[in-house]
């Protein structure tokens, strides 16, 4: 664990907090800002990864979680003012420790949800760990609602929206033998419900033509019967039988075209 007891130096044995302090001290323009600045952030990384630690285990890959860390420490270095009496640290930890529970709260999320939603996420589940020592067992809704100031229906919301915050997997195993997938039991696209709506104009169409007609398309692509066939069963000639079908195909063409 990181010392706070004892001055933090960098590799040349000067106090971090002298190297901070100088290179805040230099006009922005100053040539030796850089290699203090350089020097300053070397020296105060174990702070930082010391603060990346704590939130090890939550669903982050560790090195993510120290860059997150590295970047709130040069925002650190790079704003401290030793001018309002701060010692560093005090600056420091509350800036690294923002800059990790902002990408725990802008990149984690497996569907992107409105920034009021994550807030009250993150608010809910500390209140959650909290009312659970207090009162020693699971807070309910109610519970959660009265510590927060916030309406039952506003606690519900923020649980609801908390279940983007982990997607998952089609490849999961379901039932007791774990022989199906999530991905089994989700349903394809149908492609037969693009003719439902022809489907419903066609029957009121097909009634309106003639008798005649009818049985001949009926005849043609229900029996599957040729137009010498057709011909033969109506009493008329092959020739006639084409041309009743091209006429009828056109009237019903016409008519679910119009619909």
């Amino acid at each position: 664990m990181l010392s706070t007891s004892e001055p933090v130096l960098d590799p040349n044995g000067t106090a971090a907090d002298d190297l901070v302090a100088t290179m805040a001290a230099l006009p922005a323009d100053d040539p030796r800002r850089p290699a203090l600045r350089a020097r300053a952030i070397e020296a105060w990384l174990p702070l930082a990864r010391h603060l990346a630690r704590r939130y090890s285990g939550r669903g982050v890959q560790d090195d993510d979680l120290t860059q997150t860390a590295a970047v709130g420490l040069i925002k650190a270095v790079d704003h401290f003012d030793p001018a309002r009496g701060v010692a560093f640290t005090g600056y420091a930890v509350p800036t690294v420790i923002g800059e990790i529970k902002r990408y725990f709260r802008d990149r984690t999320w497996s569907v992107r949800v409105p920034r009021r939603l994550q807030e009250l996420r993150l608010a809910i589940s500390e209140a959650n760990g909290t009312l659970a020592h207090t009162l020693g067992r699971s807070p309910t809704v109610a519970d959660i609602a009265g510590y927060l100031d916030l309406s039952e229906e506003t606690v519900l919301e923020g649980l609801e929206g908390a279940r983007a915050y982990r997607a998952t997997s089609l490849s999961t195993p379901i039932g007791t033998d774990g022989g199906m997938e999530l991905a089994d039991t989700l349903g394809g696209e149908d492609h037969d419900l693009e003719l439902v709506e022809i489907h419903v104009a066609l029957g009121p169409a097909l009634a309106a033509l003639p008798e005649r007609e009818r049985l001949i398309l009926t005849l043609r692509f229900h029996g599957n019967l040729t137009q010498s066939e057709i011909a033969d069963r109506v009493g008329i000639s092959q020739m006639h039988v084409s041309r009743l079908i091209g006429r009828a195909l056109a009237t019903l063409r016409g008519r679910l075209t119009d619909g």
